[in-house]
């Protein structure tokens, strides 16, 4: 009898080999499911688990009247899947192209590039965080809507799920359409139907007005990182915070909505109110933008403010920038985004003579009658003859001035006996009192404090320099903070930008309120400095042009050599004041026994253009403080004074215009 086809050696080598391969995978199922549980299932709930972020909504900037200055819109960022992508809508293709404004072979070219290489791959990014939201899919052609897995990757991301094929190219399961197609077009976009097409709905930060006030609200870069400027500052309140959910998905990354696990809703951002008032932030940037064409100065700022208060109803800067193209000024053209309100130093000139003048009444040592030689060269000073400062161009006075005519004229022989009387350490007391040498606190702008360095580095003639503005350097916001001292009874004020802060629902946070930071002179001084004040803008005084007819207006120009480097016979740079560039300035506030307005005009070399190659501030920047000054008087409804009291309405005769 045959023994068959195969011997016993052959069935037992057969039957050993599929014993063995049971017990290989008898071993393997006891490792995945004792030995590495915990390992398998960590692995496998990753794989499956997914947290979907859903945005907050940043926070509003508005104006004190509740204008926008700074809002965020909802957009959606859409893309398109090109492995669900399917020939049968080819023909809409075009009308997609249409809708949200992109080449058709750009569109093309997303619907039909399906795979890329591996290494190309590898080197794509996930979506920045401003991007990531919920994906919201598109409606099926029957009308089915729905929430989606995943946030949406950028232009050519695929997940961990898709490997390389044999050539080692993986599959592209997102490519980026348009980054900001507005919510009515993304519906139109939806009743189009197309198979794989779907959007991340993600919020832009948009600024209404532009340039308008772009150095004190600032801006936020692509990922919603703030930059600049109040954006920067207030963060913390603007930001608020994302949600998000937890969920699982499917191998096409796709959410399984029935096992989702936890979800939290986000918080929008709070609101932040500024002091800033858009329709006289307008007017001061009209202005500017006339001093640019009449002038074309190297720069200029305009600085409006209640001097009650401290706070800032206007701050502009000439150049400056739209917030909503940052990205798109040159490198030479970036300096536009500087604060020079704050960031930037010059000598202040003659305004600074206020400091003297107010600092001797206060000691009581003179009065506003009591006189001076002004037409001294020279005077001894603490064992020292000085020489006393030059006093303008055109100015010889063969008289003794009084203290108010030394304001009113602007003498700088004045100013430096003034501050003799003083003395050099109750002069510079004086000085660090009105602000110089230190920061405001202004919350924006990269705040420098200036310079104002102590007696023990004074050479002999800084105790007749400084007092008419030379030797010591300050911001345009530091002298808008002095001359407040005056117009505020005595108070040095901190300048505010913030007036409060609201919810996301618009309910009351918080309220800034007056801050003051010391004393200074009396009310008492400062009232009186406040009546020599007018004279600088009477026909007897330096500024006749910043008078506002039916008003009586304060106020002190300055004009001040720049410091610049020349070169010397022997071919060395040494630094020395020029006589064809200068800084020109008037800083005032009216009514001036009841203030309520201060304005300060800085304009930075605008020389060139000006009648003798000289820029005064009694020319070039008085007049912009009585247009401007004339322009607010009607929109705040602001009456002039008589011996204190406002003079009624019908009395004006059509606003005191």
């Amino acid at each position: 009898m045959s023994k068959g086809f195969t011997s016993t050696y052959r069935i037992a080598l057969l039957a050993s080999l599929v014993l063995a391969m049971f017990a290989g995978l008898e071993v393997r199922l006891v490792w995945l499911h004792v030995i590495d549980r915990d390992e398998l299932l960590r692995s496998v709930d990753e794989a499956r688990r997914q947290l979907i972020v859903d945005n907050a909504r940043r926070g509003d900037i508005r104006d004190c009247q509740g204008a926008l200055l700074a809002t965020s819109r909802s957009v959606i960022v859409l893309g398109v899947d090109p492995q669900s992508a399917g020939p049968e809508d080819r023909a809409k293709w075009a009308q997609l192209a249409s809708l949200i404004g992109v080449p058709l072979s750009e569109i093309e070219r997303a619907f039909t590039t399906k795979t890329r290489p591996a290494s190309a791959a590898a080197e794509a990014k996930a979506p920045a965080g401003g991007d990531v939201a919920i994906k919201l899919s598109l409606p099926a052609a029957d009308g089915a809507d729905g929430v989606a897995a995943a946030a949406a990757p950028e232009r050519g991301d695929e997940t961990e799920l898709d490997e390389p094929d044999k050539d080692g190219n993986r599959p592209i399961r997102w490519a980026k359409l348009s980054e900001q197609v507005p919510e009515s077009v993304y519906a139109q976009v939806a009743k189009l139907g197309i198979r794989g097409v779907y959007g991340s709905r993600v919020y832009r930060r948009d600024y209404p007005h532009n340039e308008m006030a772009a150095h004190v609200i600032g801006y936020v870069d692509r990922e919603e990182r703030p930059v600049t400027g109040i954006e920067h500052y207030a963060d913390f309140y603007l930001r608020g915070e994302n949600g998000w959910l937890e969920s699982e998905k499917d191998g096409k990354s796709h959410e399984l909505a029935q096992f989702r696990t936890r979800e939290a809703p986000p918080s929008d951002g709070y609101s932040v109110s500024l002091t800033i008032d858009a329709t006289i932030q307008r007017m001061a940037e009209d202005e500017l933008a006339a001093i640019a064409e009449k002038y074309d100065p190297e720069k200029a700022t305009i600085i409006v403010s209640d001097p009650q208060t401290g706070f800032i109803l206007a701050l502009a800067n000439y150049p400056s920038f739209d917030l909503n193209a940052y990205n798109k000024l040159s490198r030479a053209d970036q300096r536009r985004m500087r604060n020079t309100a704050v960031a930037d130093e010059y000598e202040p000139g003659s305004v600074f003579k206020i400091v003297a003048a107010s600092a001797a009444l206060n000691e009581g040592l003179v009065t506003p009658r009591t006189e001076f030689d002004c037409t001294l060269e020279k005077i001894e000073y603490k064992g020292i003859v000085r020489g006393l400062p030059r006093e303008n161009v055109g100015d010889n006075f063969d008289h003794p001035l009084s203290v108010s005519e030394i304001i009113s004229h602007s003498s700088n022989k004045g100013a430096a006996q003034l501050a003799m009387l003083l003395g050099d350490e109750r002069f510079y007391e004086y000085a660090r009192a009105f602000g110089f040498g230190q920061r405001t606190g202004f919350p924006v702008g990269g705040e420098i404090p200036g310079n104002l360095k102590p007696p023990s580095k004074w050479d002999s003639l800084t105790i007749t320099r400084m007092p008419m503005g030379q030797s010591v350097t300050a911001t345009a916001l530091q002298m808008q903070q002095a001359m407040g001292v005056i117009a505020s009874g005595g108070l040095l004020l901190k300048p505010q930008i913030i007036n409060g802060i609201d919810d996301s629902h618009g309910v009351f946070v918080y309220k800034f309120l007056k801050n003051p930071v010391r004393r200074v002179i009396s009310d008492a001084t400062a009232r009186t400095v406040a009546k020599m004040l007018t004279g600088v803008v009477s026909k007897g005084g330096t500024a006749p042009l910043a008078a506002i007819p039916g008003f009586e207006c304060a106020g002190k120009t300055g004009t001040a050599q720049k410091l610049l480097p020349v070169e010397l016979p022997n071919g060395q740079t040494a630094i020395r004041y020029s006589a064809s560039h200068h800084v020109a300035s008037f800083i005032g506030f009216f009514p001036a026994s009841r203030p309520q307005i201060e304005i300060a005009v800085i304009i930075d070399d605008a020389d060139a253009r000006c009648p003798g190659g000289v820029a005064y501030g009694a020319t070039v920047a008085a007049p912009v403080f009585k247009h401007l000054g004339e322009r607010i008087i009607p929109y705040r409804d602001i009456r002039p004074t008589i011996d204190g009291d406002a003079v009624p309405a019908f009395a004006l005769g059509g606003g005191g215009r």
